[in-house]
């Protein structure tokens, strides 16, 4: 059984639920009004590259991350762990991962910056986040058993900090309960059940709001780890909401939720969308089970001969702007041309499939 609600200062989450992975404060090609169009409840913003670009202070003048992008919505945003991680391990060079927390001076930086746990939390906080994550050290589910484990007890040890940073924070603002952001904790163990299950037991004493999946959640083929994956869901208790993590792809977001999963982030839709991708079902919601019985997704090649003179919209069973206005025969042009109004509209589309996605699984008997 999952959760159907999640309360947020800024809005209520039905679930299943997609965020839509506004990185640096924007969904790229699409304003705030367009993700309302699509439906889109919530965002994830980063930690990591906002600290950057357009900077904290800069953050924290305009007043937050809310009135900066103009999103009235709730907003996660992610402590910055896996892409600082992704940095350093990729090229040392570039960083350190180590007890305190992460240092790390990007390619083309002059400026060296240091993510802890309570520098994490402290400028979430700041920048009025709906969902704050707790700085985690993550892992690929290949790396050797010793990797996995310094990687738990460094994610458990962040975890504590993060706690007791977050109720610093929220005392010294004066934030009555219903005025505080949730806090997530991340559970690590890359393939091992027993590592896992010992961080999910180590932060559930801790106590958090929610918790994630932490991790890739693909193997090398690009297909989810559909044991491991569930089984973390299993240890973490069915009151406490769980997000996967990088989790969008449409059949893995149906097969987790049906795991217990409420919450997902991915940019693969948006990105999908921008290089001639778009997504639709193959049947109608009406259909029984929803229309997600047997091999329900399909894919719109924008760029394929077929569409050059198809006056058909890019899905019959979809409601978006793009698919009651417009043709694939026009999409296809407007991708040949490199016009950016192919970006706005093929963006607005697949968020309005992932939109949809949702509300299917959330009428779909359990």
């Amino acid at each position: 059984m999952t959760l159907s609600e999640i309360q947020l200062r800024h809005g209520t989450l039905k679930t299943p639920v997609f965020l839509p992975d506004a990185t640096l404060g924007v969904v790229r090609s699409v304003d705030s009004s367009d993700l309302e169009d699509c439906g889109i409840t919530a965002v994830v913003m980063n930690t990591f590259h906002l600290m950057q670009r357009p900077g904290s202070s800069t953050i924290q003048a305009l007043g937050g991350l809310h009135r900066m992008s103009g999103w009235n919505g709730p907003i996660m945003t992610d402590s910055g762990g896996f892409q600082a991680y992704s940095l350093v391990r990729q090229n040392p060079r570039f960083g350190q991962l180590h007890d305190k927390g992460i240092t790390f001076q990007p390619e083309g930086s002059e400026r060296k910056y240091q993510l802890t746990p309570e520098k994490s939390v402290q400028l979430q906080m700041s920048y009025g986040a709906d969902i704050v994550v707790c700085l985690d050290e993550p892992t690929h589910v290949d790396e050797a058993y010793p990797e996995q484990q310094l990687s738990v007890k460094r994610t458990i040890e962040w975890a504590k900090r993060s706690r007791k940073e977050f109720n610093l924070q929220a005392d010294q603002r004066k934030l009555a309960e219903a005025e505080r952001p949730k806090l997530f904790a991340v559970v690590q163990g890359g393939g091992y059940k027993e590592l896992r299950r010992a961080c999910a037991d180590a932060l559930l004493e801790i106590g958090f709001d929610g918790y994630g999946f932490g991790g890739w959640p693909l193997d090398s083929s690009l297909n989810l780890l559909t044991d491991i994956v569930a089984y973390t869901r299993e240890v973490i208790p069915p009151e406490f909401p769980m997000h996967g993590l990088g989790i969008g792809h449409p059949a893995n977001i149906a097969a987790s939720y049906k795991m217990g999963y409420e919450m997902f982030d991915s940019a693969m839709p948006t990105r999908d969308a921008r290089h001639g991708r778009l997504y639709t079902f193959k049947t109608s919601p009406a259909d029984p089970n929803h229309g997600l019985t047997g091999d329900w997704l399909s894919y719109l090649y924008v760029n394929d001969e077929k569409t050059i003179k198809d006056a058909g919209p890019v899905s019959e069973y979809c409601d978006c702007l793009v698919c009651r206005r417009y043709s694939r025969s026009y999409l296809h042009h407007l991708f040949k041309i490199s016009d950016t109004l192919y970006m706005r509209l093929a963006t607005m589309h697949n968020l309005r499939f992932m939109v949809q996605l949702c509300e299917r699984l959330r009428g779909t008997p359990a």
